[in-house]
């Protein structure tokens, strides 16, 4: 499978939907497969919060593979011998493309807290851009899951032309008070955290000192984007055989687990894209404030592949049951498909259960 990974700077404004602008952008973005000369093989992968440009395939001395390894490469379901495949990094995200962490070209310093609130529609509008710079107008597909299948949402109603078919999984058309909720978490142990100090800190600090703010907000993610079935079946009430059952700070595996996990996430995610895309995502909403959904989904012209799974309790599969619903009830129901996956592992079952849900993937992608 052939890997590159580019950047693409852009001396224009971004406008955004909040009234403010970006006077300049830039989106670091990889692409798998070889385009054809038509243009005509372009599938559009779309991350989620913690996700990057890196979605699958190594890097030299790579120990890990990218997060969508299973699902993007040669003979696979998204197949890079048939598909030229393009992940951007989120703007706002800290993985290469425009973020909190950048330098401000109006006042030469970082933006910090001065960054703007994003939407979803702005990293897609964003993305557009960077389809237009690679002169591509079509794509095949835009396929993506939690944040990346808002992503995807806002490709379906906002670019309705853009591609023939949207696939999304574990979504939801609009953030609802328990994800909130957990969001809210890890923002307050941010914000009085003491190394955050106020979204000053040196920027090299969480990466070497920890950031236990953004730590227990990567925590309390880990518990929603898991399930109950889950725990009890990988932990159960398992005890740490180096540890005393009396002793007041012994563990139990599962709490070893988020432990571990969590404190290691400030060494590769910075906390101010973290508050920022937890603010992006908790403002999400389809609708766009309107008195119905029905008037957003009325716009799409894609075909809309709506997948769930079974014990996702972050965006649980009414969500996704409701667009399905709306689609039917203003006549569209030819332009929407309904999966429901019996999956065991709860949000995160989009990135690792993929073999449940790959030949539905290649049927749709099937040349009709």
């Amino acid at each position: 499978m052939r890997i590159e990974t580019k950047v693409e700077k852009f001396n224009e404004h971004l406008y955004l939907e909040s009234g403010r602008l970006l006077e300049s952008f830039e989106i670091i973005y990889e692409t798998y497969g070889e385009l054809n000369e038509d243009k005509s093989n372009v599938i559009v992968i779309c991350h989620a919060l913690s996700g990057s440009h890196h979605a699958a395939g190594r890097y030299a001395n790579e120990a890990k593979a990218g997060w969508w390894d299973k699902f993007i490469g040669d003979g696979k379901a998204i197949d890079t011998t048939k598909y030229f495949v393009i992940c951007s990094n989120n703007i706002g995200s800290s993985y290469g493309s425009t973020n909190p962490m950048s330098i401000d070209s109006s006042t030469k310093k970082e933006y910090r807290l001065k960054f703007p609130v994003l939407t979803i529609s702005d990293i897609v509008k964003a993305q557009m851009k960077l389809y237009k710079r690679l002169k591509i107008t079509k794509a095949k597909a835009v396929i993506g899951g939690s944040m990346g299948g808002m992503q995807a949402l806002c490709y379906a109603i906002e670019q309705p032309t853009f591609t023939d078919n949207v696939i999304a999984l574990a979504t939801t058309a609009y953030t609802r008070p328990w994800a909130i909720a957990f969001n809210k978490i890890g923002i307050e142990a941010i914000r009085h955290d003491p190394i955050f100090n106020n979204g000053n800190y040196k920027k090299d600090d969480p990466k070497a000192l920890g950031l236990v703010g953004l730590s227990l907000g990567r925590m309390a993610g880990l518990i929603c984007y898991l399930s109950p079935n889950l725990f009890n079946s990988k932990f159960g009430r398992d005890y740490s055989q180096t540890d005393g059952l009396y002793e007041l700070f012994g563990e139990f595996e599962v709490e070893k687990y988020l432990k571990y996990n969590a404190y290691s996430f400030p060494k590769v995610f910075d906390p101010l894209s973290y508050l920022y895309t937890c603010k992006t995502m908790n403002i999400f909403d389809a609708g766009r404030n309107k008195d119905k959904l029905e008037d957003s989904f009325d716009k799409v012209q894609a075909n809309l592949h709506l997948i769930a799974f079974s014990d996702d309790m972050l965006f649980f599969p009414e969500e996704m049951e409701e667009i399905r619903d709306i689609m039917i009830k203003i006549g569209k129901k030819d332009k929407v498909t309904y999966k429901l996956v019996q999956s065991q592992s709860g949000h995160d079952s989009f990135l690792v259960e993929v073999e449940k849900f790959e030949e539905h993937i290649r049927e749709i992608l099937k040349d009709k």
